[in-house]
C-alpha cells in the first residue's frame, strides 16, 4: 500500500524561529537526519519519492476559468500551516507508515531537540473505487 506523508509546517513557528535563523551545525544535522532517513527507507525499498517544497510565499492557487485558461490567486497569509514536504512510501501496513511519520516528525530543530513536526497520513489511492467505474 501506499502512502503519503505529509510534513506540515506552522507559519507562526517559522516566523519565531526560521531554519535560517539556527545555527549552522543544526540546520546541518537537520538535512543530514532528513537524508539519512531518505536513504535509509530507499535502501529498504519502502520509498517510492520524497520532495521538500518551496515556502507558502510563492504559492499559488490555480482555477480554470470559464475559458479553461488559468486563473491565478495568490498566497493566503491567514493559513496557519503549510505543506513544507512529502514522502510518499510503499509499505505493507498502516503501521508502517505511521512509524516513518513518527520517526520524521522526530528530525532534530536547534539544539538538537526533536521538533515532532506533525506529519498527516493518507494512504494513496490506485484509482476510484471499483463502484464508481
Amino acid at each position: 500500500m501506499k502512502y503519503i506523508l505529509m510534513m506540515m509546517m506552522s507559519k507562526d513557528n517559522m516566523k519565531a524561529d526560521p531554519i535560517t535563523s539556527w545555527p549552522h551545525e543544526d540546520i546541518q544535522a537537520h538535512i543530514g537526519f532528513m537524508m539519512n532517513l531518505n536513504r535509509e527507507l530507499r535502501a529498504s525499498g519502502n520509498l517510492v519519492s520524497a520532495e521538500g517544497l518551496a515556502g507558502p510565499e510563492q504559492a499559488v492557487i490555480v482555477r480554470a476559468g470559464q475559458d479553461g485558461a488559468p486563473v491565478t490567486d495568490g498566497v493566503f497569509p491567514e493559513s496557519k500551516e503549510f505543506l513544507a514536504g512529502y514522502w510518499i512510501v510503499d509499505v505493507e501496513t498502516t503501521g508502517q507508515a505511521y512509524a516513518i511519520a513518527a520517526r520524521a516528525s522526530a528530525a532534530p530543530g536547534p539544539g538538537g531537540i526533536p521538533l515532532n513536526m506533525p506529519i498527516e497520513v493518507r494512504q494513496v489511492m490506485s484509482g476510484p473505487p471499483e463502484e464508481f467505474v
